[in-house]
């Protein structure tokens, strides 16, 4: 039977905290390994805490939008190097930057990360999905679910187990900036809208929960739909 191709955008805080999350990337290999016989996934890799220290130093030195958006990509496509490697020969070979490009491997395992300024992980993301006739994205993050209001801030912050996008837009709201800390982009979430592409948002930390999504049990997490 077919594989069913499904994307995840793996955030770059979960890869790079601080240091590299080696014990982290271990647990995730395992998870994406034991589902590649139904599965296949093509992992974007995000750029993170240490992107966004990286763009904060850049804007204290007087740079603009552009060049903020530069760090994002290599900072992105740095982090990518490291899950490619974790997976090595079960991976393509190449890092996919250009997500508008048709991709033509027997790998189980892609691995991509950021294309040029302007475009974030998410965007590249369900760009690809669109290329590709994917349906399903998996956000790893580090929150447990979508929230109406950031819960750190507001203790009663309501969760939200499901959501459509017509919603889940009301919240993330329209505009996007380089190393923005939202669920998904606001752009990426205006086009999976229209694309009618599932979103599956999990907590990176608790990977048990994305093993019962990819094996369509229930879980703890959002689905944005």
């Amino acid at each position: 039977m077919p594989k069913e191709n499904i994307i995840i955008s793996l955030g770059g805080s979960l890869v790079a905290p601080g240091e590299i999350d080696v014990a982290f990337l271990r647990v995730f290999k395992k998870a994406i390994l034991k589902n590649t016989t139904s599965q296949r996934f093509f992992i974007f890799v995000g750029g993170g805490k240490i992107c966004r220290n990286y763009q904060h130093a850049l804007l204290e030195f007087g740079a603009d939008i552009n060049e903020r958006d530069v760090m994002g990509v290599d900072v992105s496509r740095l982090n990518a190097r490291v899950v490619q490697q974790l997976f090595g020969e079960a991976a393509h070979s190449q890092i996919i930057t250009n997500p508008t490009k048709k991709i033509s491997t027997n790998k189980y395992i892609i691995v991509a990360a950021g294309w040029k300024p302007g475009w974030s992980t998410d965007y590249c993301a369900v760009t690809l999905a669109k290329n590709m006739g994917i349906k399903t994205i998996v956000n790893l993050t580090n929150i447990d679910y979508v929230y109406d209001k950031d819960p750190k801030k507001y203790p009663k912050a309501q969760a939200f187990k499901e959501i459509p996008w017509k919603e889940f837009r009301k919240i993330v709201g329209n505009k996007w900036s380089p190393g923005l800390s939202m669920p998904f982009d606001p752009r990426a979430s205006r086009q999976a809208e229209v694309l009618k592409i599932k979103v599956a948002v999990i907590n990176g930390k608790k990977l048990d929960r994305l093993e019962n999504f990819l094996s369509n049990k229930a879980f703890v997490g959002t689905t944005i739909v």
